[in-house]
Order: structure tokens, then sequence, then C-alpha cells
């Protein structure tokens, strides 16, 4: 039961941009309500021992950070840190009969050039490579610092990135050109591709640009681009923002669903039940950090059909060892430690994305595989390292939640044979044999796709972003009459603003929403 019957804010939600929302308002003596409807606060952003046994806390949702700025941590004074990976990629790939790959080495450029040359032949594609992501980066430094600015329009961000060609690829026509442009080699066009696809179902020359949406967001995080592992897991984030939320004098209610929110007058009603009781409570605000079409669903308001879908298929591992590679002059410690990709060139995600659009499941599935534990150990018991023992986390692209429909359970098995059998090709041995069990002797494997987290995390769709990203602009013709609008998370209704993915500049593990919105509230 809250502790009053009206709050300066009401958050719907407990996901990580609740809590930096709930943080910044507390902090400036705002009476603050976060209710949120699982038994947990995290949303996302948790870790969990999902083996029962095996003491390994694996990040079972999101699972790296990047658009997370510094300016949060400190400002909130979260106890967090987040490891950078000196390995930012193995791609393998058979050549001239051969098994091969591409090691990108973020802290050897000498070594990097001398694989790149070694695969394609040449000192080109690494040139390519070092002007491509040295484009990206001069754009990253100057759009970064914008997303807890209040929103530039679109005239104003293209001042700030100071770089017509840049604007052009990045902006303005589909990705793919640039990449074409850029690159020669299959692989290497497929590498830089994948950050264009996490969890958005598009192609290259897809003249939506949601590719190119996804990929700058992939690649402006904290003016460098850079996907850090968080150490403790998902779940110390978590924990760092509830600590700093409840230091602040915000209240956290979990197992509350909200089920109706109310303009009312100036303010806002938000009914919601806790066990079997219906209750109310008003507010001043309320910060939605549930996705929009779930929010229209909460205000009464049409929903918008289709709605947001998710593309992705998400697989928790623990391994008894990192499996030999076919390529045995590379070390699985480093081809997993950063972004292992297997079928991601760009002719195998291209054709990915064809299959699935035409009803088909993707053979071979792309996907990527991330080894946190060789980077944090701290996520497994003692013991457990000791033993060799190693987490792994696959992420599969091209996968719409539209293929899991018609039989959820089967498909969701067929998708994980697909993708695990992509990976085989590239192992000296089978990944099943390097899995370890748990205490009832069973694999330790856990699989989600998109229907998997609308069920479990009220995603609609599966949509990891809430919905389509948007462009970090507003448009010319937007309004910009209230702190709302100034900040990118307005509604119709003056008291409810967005605080989640959905909001603008939302999407990924940032943080960016639910400061932004407190901005808002606070008339800053």
């Amino acid at each position: 039961m809250p502790a009053r019957s009206r709050y300066d804010a009401v958050i719907v939600g407990g996901g990580h941009n609740g809590l930096v929302a709930a943080a910044y308002l507390a902090r400036a003596g705002r009476s603050v309500l976060v209710l949120e409807r699982l038994d947990r606060i995290g949303g996302a952003t948790v870790s969990t021992e999902a083996f029962p046994g095996l003491p390994a806390r694996l990040s079972r949702y999101s699972y790296l950070v990047s658009l997370l700025p510094r300016k949060i941590v400190e400002e909130l004074g979260l106890r967090y840190t987040a490891r950078r990976r000196r390995i930012s990629s193995y791609t393998p790939v058979e050549r001239a009969g051969r098994p091969t790959g591409l090691l990108v080495d973020s802290g050897d450029a000498a070594r990097t050039a001398a694989a790149f040359r070694e695969l394609t032949g040449s000192e080109r594609e690494f040139a390519a490579w070092q002007e491509f992501y040295g484009m990206t980066r001069r754009v990253a430094e100057r759009i970064f610092p914008t997303l807890t600015e209040p929103l530039p329009d679109r005239a104003e961000l293209r001042r700030r990135v100071d770089d017509p060609a840049a604007w052009e690829a990045l902006f303005e026509r589909p990705l793919g050109e640039a990449v074409e442009r850029a690159f020669t080699d299959d692989l290497v066009r497929g590498v830089v591709l994948t950050d264009a696809l996490i969890g958005t179902f598009s192609h290259p020359h897809d003249p939506s640009l949601r590719q190119n949406r996804c990929f700058l967001y992939h690649v402006i995080g904290n003016g460098t681009g850079d996907w850090d592992v968080p150490v403790g897991g998902m779940g110390a984030l978590t924990g760092a923002l509830v600590e700093a939320a409840r230091a602040a004098g915000a209240e956290l209610r979990t197992g509350c669903e909200v089920t109706a929110v109310a303009a009312v007058g100036a303010g806002a009603e938000v009914a919601f039940r806790s066990g079997d009781r219906e209750l109310r409570v008003g507010a001043g605000r309320v910060l939605c950090n549930a996705a929009p079409t779930v929010l229209a669903r909460l205000l009464g308001d049409p929903v918008p059909e289709p709605g947001p879908e998710g593309a992705q298929l998400k697989v928790n591992m623990l391994l008894r060892r990192l499996p030999r590679l076919r390529d045995a002059r590379v070390d699985p410690r480093e081809a997993f430690a950063g972004t292992f990709h297997v079928a991601e060139s760009y002719d195998e995600l291209k054709k990915a994305h064809g299959t699935a659009l035409a009803g088909g499941l993707p053979d071979p599935a792309p996907a990527e595989l991330y080894c946190h534990s060789l980077t944090d150990p701290s996520i497994l018991a003692p013991e457990l390292v000791a033993r060799g023992y190693q987490t792994l986390t696959l992420f599969g692209l091209q996968l719409p939640a539209r293929l899991f429909t018609a039989d959820p359970d089967g498909t969701r098995e067929a998708a994980l044979r697909a993708v695990t059998a992509a990976l085989d090709e590239q192992l000296a041995e089978p990944l099943a044999d390097c899995l370890a069990v748990d205490r009832e002797g069973r694999p330790c494997l856990e699989v989600r796709t998109p229907l998997d987290l609308e069920r479990e995390l009220g995603l609609p769709g599966g949509n990891i972003f809430h919905g389509e990203l948007d462009f970090p602009y507003r448009d010319a013709d937007a309004p910009a009459d209230s702190a709302a609008d100034r900040w990118g998370v307005a509604t119709r209704h003056p008291a409810v603003l967005l605080c989640g993915a959905g909001a603008a500049r939302g999407g990924g593990v940032s943080g960016i929403p639910g400061h932004n919105a407190a901005m808002a509230v606070l008339g800053r």
C-alpha cells in the first residue's frame, strides 16, 4: 500500500529508465512513487541464476552497455562500473577451402591491420575501416552530448555534425549505400551492417531508414560507440539505481500492475492492482516507462495497428569450457571475448531478411555471441571459475515475432537449432559437448523469443526498443511549446510523459529518457 494518496510523480514501470527518473526527481525534493508489475525491480536490466545448482548470475535480457552517459552515473552517484572489452569482434569464415577469420583488436591497430590483410589480400579494407569508423567517431562526439540536452531540431543537429558527407550517409540515404561505397569484402560489409540490425528487422537499402537509426544508436554511445560489460551483470546497475532512488526518498512498489491512467484537471490519477486489491493514487505528473502502445491502452486511447515487432532470439548459456574453433590459430578466449559473428556476412544478412520476410526461418540464421565472464569473472562463483566454466550469450538476428505466432514452442526450437547449427559450422567440436548441466541434468541453455519477451516483460511484440527508433532530433514543424515537447517526452496529455525507450532518444540501456523526463518535470 503506498504511503500517500497523492505524489508529485508516479512512475509506471520499474525498469532502469524509470529508476533514473525517480532518482532525479526525488533528489530534487519531489515525492515519487514507482509502480512495478513484476515482483522484482529492473525490467530487462536484471541478473539471474538461471540454472539450478550453478551459481552463475547471467544478464538475462539486456546484456551490454554503451549509451548510459557518464553524466548520469556521476550525477546520481551510482556505485556502478563497466569494463571495456579489448577484443571488438571475431568473425570466422572459410576462404580458399580453409578456415580463417577476422579478429578486430581495439588495443592493437597493427594486429587488426594484419588480420584484414590476411583475409582480404590487401591494405584497402583496413584503410576503409579506419576512415569509416573515424567518421562515425566524429559524429558520435558531436551527437552524444545532445542526448541529455533539450531535443535539437533537425537543422541544429545537422550543424552540430558539421560534416555534409557523414550526414548524408547516416541520416539521408540508406546505410547500405555508404557500406557498399566504403567496403568491397562481403564479410567486412556484414560486420559493419550487424549494428544496424540488432533487434531491428531491416535490410541495407530499406527506404524507411530504420537500419540507419539502429546503426546510429549503436555507434554513438559516450562519444566512442564502445559496448562495455557491466561489472556484476546488469543486476548491478539496477541495484545501484535502486539504492540511489531509495536514498533520495523515492518509494518503490513491486507487484503493482497499473490498469489505467487518467488525466484529471492539471494532474492525473493512476489505477493499479496489488494482489486482490484495486487501488488508486493521484499524481502531479505520470511518467510512463512502458511502451507508447501500452500507455495508449492505459489511457483508453486507440492503439495503433500494426503494433511494434521485435526481431531477435536471445539464448543464455553456461559452458563447462569454451569450444575449440576450426581455425586453430585463434584462441577461443580471444574469439569469444568480443562479439563473435556467425553467418553475418553482408549477403547472408540480406538473404536472411528476405527469407523471414517471406515467412520462412532463415537458415543459416545470423547470430552474435558474447562471453561476458571473460571480461567479468565476478558473475561466476569462484568454484565455477576454478573449474573453467564460462557464460555465453547468443543474440539471433532477422527473426521477427511474426515467425513465432503460429507455433511458438516449435518455432523456438527450430530457431535454436538454426543458430546453433550455424555456430557449429565454425567449431571444431559441437557446442552441445561444451554445455554445462544443472542439478537436474538439463543442459544449461535458456531461450527467449520476441513472444517470450512480450509475455515476461510486457514488451509489445517483443520489441526491445518499445517501437521504432527515431533520429535524435525534432522535426521543424513539431511542437516545442512545453518542457515535455522540448525534451522529447511529451504525450497528448500535459500531465503524462514518456520516460522509457519509446521516448525520443530512447532504446538501449541508457537512462537517457528517464533523465530527460525528469528534466522536463523540473522545468530545466
